[in-house]
């Protein structure tokens, strides 16, 4: 089965972190998505070997969609609750929780898809097709 069909809900939970920021901070671009993915499957390596993770300096548009994303994969990961405008989600209990690697997968294959979006319609493509399906 493919990640986006086994994974659909997870995705499109990390995805609702990026659309936040974006909302937030309208001049974001698909670099910036990119890199903030990144830099959140970097923190989630380092946890997988036991180092900490790289120090980066993110823009403040970025480090929101960072905390965003990184609080819903740690509420997927079973961790942590949500908070902000999706404090009241139900907690996510053992038996529905994902694993580090899964959360890997997606994150991995949500910046794949970023590159795809971008290459074929611009410096907002990403973000654009994904707006429209996030509320």
């Amino acid at each position: 089965m493919r990640v986006e069909e086994e994974y659909q809900d997870v995705l499109q939970n990390i995805e609702f972190g990026v659309v936040s920021a974006y909302r937030n901070h309208p001049a974001l671009v698909d670099h910036d998505v990119a890199r903030t993915l990144e830099v959140v499957m970097d923190s989630y390596k380092a946890e997988k070997i036991g180092r900490p993770p790289r120090p980066v300096a993110l823009s403040p548009a970025e480090q929101e969609m960072y905390d965003a994303v990184r609080g819903m994969c740690e509420w997927r990961l079973g961790r942590a609750a949500l908070g902000g405008a999706v404090r009241d989600a139900p907690s996510i209990g053992p038996d529905e929780a994902v694993t580090v690697d899964e959360i890997l997968l997606c994150l991995k294959r949500l910046v794949k898809s970023v590159h795809f979006w971008n290459r074929g319609a611009g410096q907002r493509g990403y973000l654009d097709s994904i707006v429209q399906f996030i509320r």
